[in-house]
């Protein structure tokens, strides 16, 4: 893979202090989202001792019913890619938490104000390290939802995943647009980097007893079984174009 661009790395300190604003500020300016199947809304999360957070709220009670998944779960599965996403250490998933909003639980994720989405980034070998990292996370968290724009990069060339309420189902249903890796075979790194995740190690023995909270115990099973099977045969599966590819994939 071609060595990425250089990005001034985000502190540890913003996490911590943005989840927690997130989590306990006050949610004010609530306004609909008119993108997307479910109801979602832009709102402004206040604190008294820092400046107001622009943020996304997707409460469980504006999530429309889908067969394939249980209803009222989105919002978990959100939060439990984060999660993932967390434990690995790759931070490309913005500062998420779930808790309560003018319209009932939910998850908040702080609002990343893109400058190109995955259109923008396609062919550009400086991305592809960062893009094959997410491809490897959309595989082992089943994500069925992997459009252009759920793939942002901001004013600083940082490249930022969102909407991962399509997550974590016990039946493969991988849907994406990062066809690049498709039947290619996995970075080395890549494939030690998610190897903590498996219950033997402390970290994924950590992640385990979260996901247990937010996810049925076949789908964190599964789950585990998706990391061990990428790491035995150490690259992307083929897909299939008609059935891998998001609906409305732009």
């Amino acid at each position: 893979m071609a060595r990425g661009l250089k990005v001034k790395p985000i502190p540890a300190e913003f996490w911590l202090e943005t989840t927690e604003a997130l989590r306990t500020g006050r949610v004010t300016a609530i306004q609909p989202n008119p993108r997307g199947s479910n109801y979602t809304f832009f709102v402004r999360v206040s604190t008294d001792s820092r400046p107001p957070l622009l943020a996304v709220y997707k409460p469980r009670a504006g999530e429309v019913p889908l067969w394939d998944f249980p209803d009222g779960t989105l919002y978990r599965r959100e939060y439990a890619a984060y999660l993932v996403s967390q434990a690995l250490n790759w931070r490309f998933i913005p500062p998420t938490v779930i808790r309560e909003g003018p319209h009932g639980i939910g998850i908040v994720q702080l609002f990343i104000e893109p400058t190109g989405t995955y259109l923008n980034l396609r062919g550009d070998a400086r991305y592809l390290p960062i893009l094959e990292r997410i491809a490897l996370f959309d595989l082992i968290t089943n994500n069925a939802d992997r459009k252009a724009h759920h793939c942002l990069r901001d004013a600083e060339g940082r490249i930022w995943s969102i909407d991962h309420g399509l997550t974590f189902n016990v039946v493969f249903k991988l849907r994406t647009v990062l066809w690049e890796f498709v039947d290619r075979p996995v970075s080395p790194r890549l494939l030690r980097e998610i190897s903590v995740l498996l219950p033997e190690h402390a970290t994924g023995a950590r992640l385990t007893e979260e996901l247990k909270e937010l996810l049925n115990p076949a789908e964190v099973e599964v789950f585990h079984r998706r990391i061990r099977q990428v790491l035995k045969m150490g690259r992307f599966p083929r897909l299939d174009p008609y059935r891998n590819v998001p609906f409305g994939w732009w």
